[in-house]
């Protein structure tokens, strides 16, 4: 039988996986891998905020993720400096300050690494049910916003021109994208969020017929990079996070093989 932390590190990621993989689709389509990065990046500062704050560190993480996704939706319509630097700005300062906040917390034992690449195995029930709570509404939000965002996606000035995507549906899905990292927190860490939303997503990409069918391929391929990921982390006893996104990338490789649909 498997032991209880082994069941809810898998629950946990599976739950992780399925939120990631189709909104990871839409951060391969949009090129906005660097704004997911700037988000899990500010992570680390809401980390230091719940600890300051006496508050549950997820509800730090969103404080601070949705901030910088309403910031950068307000700065890049302003066009003060380019998309690319102010992106670069906004993630290395918020991570450096979150570095530095946490280092002068000296009362409090805080794992730094568990947070910077992820502690799967160390799950509690409590964490599954934010983890499946928040994938639930993170999905409910893209199904809602799903054809005004993928029309956007496809061609945005014909949408713009149709009105067939409000601008607030970009400010969402800067909104679910926060949500998504703070739920995949403690599943792979600050650092590699990014990669568990647009590696499985390109591993789907080549064989998939239809936007739908390849959010739900990423899906799939990021249930099957957990359950890899943590076979490697228990068998030859490496760290888990990083673990996962190594079975990500060798899914990634092999799809490779694949022709590509025309």
């Amino acid at each position: 039988m498997l032991d209880d932390f082994l069941v809810r590190a898998l629950v946990a990621g599976v739950g992780v996986a399925l939120v990631a993989g189709p909104l990871g689709c839409f951060v391969v389509w949009r090129r906005m891998a660097y704004v997911g990065d700037t988000m899990a990046h500010a992570s680390l500062l809401g980390i230091a905020l719940g600890l300051i704050l006496g508050l549950d560190l997820g509800i730090g993480v969103l404080a601070v993720t949705v901030t910088v996704a309403l910031l950068l939706a307000a700065l890049q319509g302003q066009r003060l400096v380019g998309s690319d630097t102010l992106l670069g700005i906004l993630a290395h300062g918020a991570l450096s300050i979150g570095l530095v906040a946490v280092a002068f917390m000296e009362t409090v034992r805080l794992d730094l690494m568990a947070y910077l690449f992820g502690d799967i195995l160390a799950v509690s029930a409590r964490d599954l049910l934010w983890i499946w709570g928040g994938s639930a509404m993170v999905l409910a939000g893209l199904a809602a916003v799903w054809r005004p965002l993928l029309a956007a996606t496809v061609d945005p000035d014909l949408a713009r021109a149709e009105r067939a995507s409000p601008p607030w549906v970009q400010v969402v899905f800067a909104l679910l994208i926060a949500g998504t990292i703070a739920i995949a927190m403690k599943i792979v860490g600050v650092l590699l969020i990014t990669a568990l939303l647009i590696i499985p997503a390109a591993a789907a990409r080549r064989s998939a017929r239809s936007p739908e069918g390849m959010a739900a391929a990423a899906a799939g391929v990021g249930v099957v990079a957990v359950l890899g990921g943590l076979a490697l982390s228990i068998g030859v006893d490496t760290p888990s996070g990083p673990s996962i996104v190594v079975a990500a990338l060798v899914l990634f490789v092999g799809s490779l093989a694949i022709p590509a649909r025309g």
